[in-house]
């Protein structure tokens, strides 16, 4: 590899050795742009380069898990956070199953949980093409699951977190118009705080939006990155949407997962991820939104709504991680 650069006047080539580039690829992410301030300089500091798509799997994102030990997974965190009334949350296992959500995307309102997806602002492949293919599978988890910053993770509408998919700013917007400002203001600063780059099409999009849209934009300051503690030993009991179920290191999570549970007890210490019950109502505990199986089981919620194990929302259209999840028929 051969940069050239301009010294006093004269052409001097430099060449990176293999072993160098290779070397540069496992440095962590480091923010390359202002924290803060105004969002067309912000967006100065971001790198202008192509993407590299090649290799990504969701599978390298370990996500909805309990990265800082309080017992939620990143999910239910950002539930509990984006309720605009007070959740009701499962003390057990801190399972959501119920509160009232405005979806900024498109400005519906949900009371459902199993309506809701978490959006990752920046989507895990867009991170990956932009960058994260350097990180350590830790620095991606921390990514997947960061919950310090409540600009990287949204609670919005499935459908429409769907239609997003993993596009950037110039494949798609958020349908409210007057959500634009601040959809572009979460990008540029998910993008800057993670050390993320650009193509650009992506650039030259969010500064034309910004210049014409939005005049005067700024970005609020953001936190340092967030770090999974390496010795932390966390036992959680059954949690729907995300996680290891077994006594893991949150650094070394495990992909050990039972395949069925049974009805919770005072003395269970252990319990699946993924819930399995009869197809007969009310024989196991149904999680609105959480994970299940077999598909087409059905069960009945504490509340006495029915709710049926399915890999498509109630429109039909399949859920973006392709598992299924508890809604209402």
């Amino acid at each position: 590899m051969k940069w050239r650069l301009a010294v006093n006047g004269a052409l001097a080539v430099v060449t990176l050795s293999a072993s160098s580039a290779a070397a540069a690829t496992s440095v962590e992410p480091v923010a390359r742009a202002r924290n803060g301030g105004s969002a067309l300089l912000v967006l100065q500091g971001i790198v202008v380069e192509r993407e590299r798509p090649a290799g990504y799997s969701r599978a390298l994102f370990e996500h909805w898990r309990d990265v800082d030990g309080d017992g939620c997974d990143s999910r239910d965190q950002v539930l509990k956070r984006d309720s605009v009334s007070l959740p009701q949350v499962d003390p057990i296992d801190c399972n959501v199953v119920a509160g009232d959500w405005v979806s900024p995307y498109d400005g519906a309102r949900w009371s459902d949980p199993s309506r809701i997806d978490i959006d990752h602002v920046v989507a895990l492949k867009e991170a990956w093409d932009s960058g994260a293919w350097a990180w350590s599978s830790d620095m991606r988890r921390a990514y997947a699951n960061d919950t310090s910053d409540s600009r990287t993770l949204l609670a919005v509408t499935d459908r429409v977190n769907q239609s997003k998919s993993d596009k950037d700013p110039s494949n798609w917007l958020p349908p409210s118009k007057s959500y634009l400002c601040t959809y572009l203001s979460n990008w540029i600063a998910v993008k800057a705080r993670w050390g993320l780059s650009m193509d650009q099409s992506e650039w030259g999009r969010v500064k034309n939006l910004v210049t014409g849209s939005c005049p005067g934009l700024t970005i609020a300051a953001w936190p340092g990155l967030p770090t999974s503690p390496a010795t932390t030993t966390t036992t959680r009991p059954n949690v729907p949407q995300g996680g290891s179920t077994v006594t893991t290191s949150p650094a070394i999570p495990s992909t050990t997962k039972p395949s069925s549970v049974t009805a919770p007890t005072t003395t269970s210490a252990v319990q699946s991820t993924t819930s399995t019950v009869s197809s007969t109502p009310g024989v196991s505990r149904v999680y609105p939104g959480a994970w299940c199986s077999p598909e087409g089981a059905t069960g009945t919620y504490t509340n006495g709504k029915t709710y049926v194990c399915s890999k498509t929302n109630q429109s039909g259209t399949p859920y973006s991680d392709g598992r299924a999840r508890w809604r209402q028929p």
